[in-house]
């Protein structure tokens, strides 16, 4: 595939819109009918395939020139040249399991849609056609249902419809989880059903809302992400009659009203009129315990091949999507609908060919079939964390590796550091002549970065593996090499639609725990698919639960002086420091030498008072508070809304006997 390189990484959006292009208005809308359901428990379990409305097979983009009967060339595995792809010294292998167990097994729907997320006490996992919940250790606590189960009562298609698309997501900012799927009539009633957890246990009550969003276009493929401001989704629109390709959608839904279980409003854009060649974006989803900078709008990201044939360059397309919920109609997305940014991939040293078999069935598995990587789009999640210094994105999509369609997995880590998102790091991942594909990226709190993803070959059954690479490890191969979490143990004989999507996720409790769901089968079968649930930890990442910061108050008091707090998030204890002012003047603010007392040590209370003597005339002192949790320590001087145990350069080592 020809690839043209130009010398600008960022192009205007400016250069891709006319510059008369009208503003593009948003469509405002609220939810159809909203409602407080039973708790889980009490409710009558259905079965999966006993309701209306079978799963949705998601549509291909038609950007990517499909040609199904005509897939491309294949060279069996004995026939491709075997590539070196590390240098011996980079190799360190990735750590074993922590769990790994079933999960939900097939109701006879192909693909799976395999996705799931963590909280700090369960992990919920949602296919087609159906969901269940397992504390960590992998007992089974409720399931599997049908996906529908949720909505009995509520009335309308959300309640008699089960037509998948599912997505699990925990949200950390409020310590509650989102689910939601599809609930479709064609030709004319299209409807995302959303349900919030009332609670942070997902087997309790939820609050249930049915958004009807077109009475002409299908949501396909909806992909959401968790924001401060708002859930964020992306879809792939579809005229519902036809099936044509009706454009890149993309919505906001009214979070603040949903956690609180009140009427809630959608704010949707519409692309297709902009440019009918954007499809397949994904909103960004928040790991880690710092929020976005405060206001700040979602970013969507796009990935695009020259090989579309509507673009010259491999790129990426960053919108921003600014939400207004006091004046919705100040909404806005990108400039107009155009991006806000493009990111030529390959000026940026990472060119790509994404053609695998003409988009099509690609991949080999026993027994002579070949099965869809989707490689026409960005694969779930992209992946978001606030590092303080830099906000990141973590994403990944299918390539051809050797141009002779062999598949294989490309990571990217984006950066912001004030300016546009640019790509900090990069690369593919393929290690043999196996294949690779379906996979899902996320990082860590100490910056790590790992993949999660399917290996087959037309002599392997399909199996789940994943790999890794450390923060200051270069662009290229990653340096941890595959883990296995489950080996197949059979193959796929009735359908050639594979996973559609997976989801790695990271553990809201310690931030370095990676938990990963994804298809495989156990024995050959036509549709008897079955899915694994695992985790894995780097061993470099310190697992400190995420302690926010406390509010600080100080008075006189006739002992001294008087400190008083509310406890920080998750914080059960609490130290207090001095440190002298006029030093940490002196020293551009440089914590670690200026603090020189420890007033407090693990403080059980919410106030302490100290009579210490006054400062010197020209002195003065400081003092620092910070929550503790689990024996893991927050800094002292972390000013992004949280505290990162062993993170954090900044007082680890001051004030000893406040360790």
């Amino acid at each position: 595939m020809l690839k043209r390189y130009l010398p600008a990484l960022l192009l205007a959006s400016s250069a891709l819109a006319a510059p008369d292009a009208p503003p593009l208005v948003p469509i405002v809308g609220e939810d159809l009918h909203h409602d407080l359901s039973p708790p889980l428990a009490l409710m009558v379990p259905l079965e999966p395939g006993k309701t209306e409305g079978a799963e949705h097979e998601p549509l291909p983009l038609p950007k990517a020139r499909r040609v199904a009967s005509l897939p491309g060339p294949y060279r069996p595995d004995v026939d491709e040249e075997e590539e070196s792809f590390y240098a011996p010294d980079m190799l360190a292998p990735m750590p074993p399991p922590l769990v790994s167990f079933p999960g939900v097994g097939s109701g006879g729907a192909v693909p799976p849609d395999t996705n799931g997320d963590v909280g700090p006490n369960h992990y919920v996992q949602w296919v087609n056609l159906s969901y269940a919940v397992w504390n960590k250790s992998g007992a089974l606590l409720y399931g599997p249902v049908s996906g529908n189960t949720i909505w009995q009562g509520f009335g309308g298609l959300c309640e008699t419809r089960n037509n998948g698309d599912p997505i699990v997501l925990y949200d950390p900012i409020a310590n509650r989880w989102m689910l939601s799927q599809l609930a479709f009539l064609d030709p004319n009633s299209y409807h995302q059903c959303i349900a919030v957890s009332q609670s942070p246990d997902p087997t309790g009550a939820w609050y249930r809302y049915d958004f009807f969003l077109s009475d002409v276009r299908l949501n396909d493929y909806p992909k959401f992400g968790v924001w401060p401001d708002a859930y964020y989704l992306a879809i792939n629109e579809f005229n519902g009659a036809t099936r044509a390709w009706a454009g890149q959608g993309v919505l906001a839904f009214q979070r603040a009203k949903m956690l609180l279980g009140l009427k809630a409003k959608f704010i949707y854009f519409s692309l297709f009129a902009v440019n009918p060649n954007f499809g397949g974006a994904l909103p960004a989803d928040l790991d880690g315990p710092r929020l976005p900078p405060a206001g700040a709008p979602n970013p969507f990201v796009e990935m695009d091949d020259d090989s579309f044939g509507w673009t010259p360059i491999d790129r990426f397309s960053v919108w921003n999507f600014h939400v207004d919920w006091v004046n919705e109609l100040n909404s806005t997305f990108g400039q107009s609908g155009a991006p806000d940014q493009v990111i030529d991939i390959g000026a940026a040293g990472f060119p790509f060919d994404s053609n695998l078999c003409n988009w099509g069935n690609c991949v080999p598995i026993p027994g002579g079939r070949l099965v869809d990587t989707l490689s026409d789009r960005l694969m779930y999640r992209l992946a978001y964390r606030n590092d303080g210094d830099h906000e990141a994105l973590a994403v990944n999509h299918s390539v051809d590796v050797n141009s002779a369609d062999r598949a294989g997995v490309r990571w990217y880590e984006l950066r912001k550091t004030g300016g546009g998102w640019f790509i900090h790091r990069a690369g593919t991942h393929s290690t043999d002549t196996q294949h690779r594909w379906m996979g899902s990226t996320a990082m860590d709190g100490n910056g790590d970065l790992a993949i999660a993803y399917n290996t087959a070959s037309a002599s392997l059954n399909p199996e789940i593996r994943y790999a890794g690479r450390l923060p200051d490890d270069p662009s290229g191969p990653l340096s941890q090499t595959e883990g296995t979490l489950v080996v197949g143990g059979g193959t796929q004989t009735g359908a050639s639609r594979w996973g559609d999507y997976s989801m790695l996720a990271i553990d809201p409790t310690d931030d370095c725990t990676f938990w990963y769901t994804g298809e495989y089968y156990t024995a050959t079968s036509g549709a008897g698919w079955a899915t694994r649930i695992g985790s894995f930890r780097f061993p470099s990442c310190v697992a400190c639960s995420q302690v926010g910061t406390p509010a600080f108050l100080v008075s006189k008091d006739p002992g001294g002086t008087l400190f008083a707090w509310t406890p920080a998030l998750a914080g059960s204890v609490h130290d207090l420091v001095r440190g002298d002012l006029m030093a940490l003047r002196a020293t551009s603010g440089d914590f670690a030498t200026s603090t020189v007392a420890c007033g407090g040590d693990d403080l059980t209370g919410t106030s302490l008072v100290l009579g210490e003597a006054a400062p010197p005339i020209d002195g003065g002192y400081f003092y620092l508070l910070r929550g503790v949790s689990l024996q893991c320590r927050g800094t002292f001087d972390d000013a992004a809304g949280a505290q990162l145990a062993g993170r954090d350069p900044g007082v680890t080592g001051s004030a000893s006997s406040c360790p």
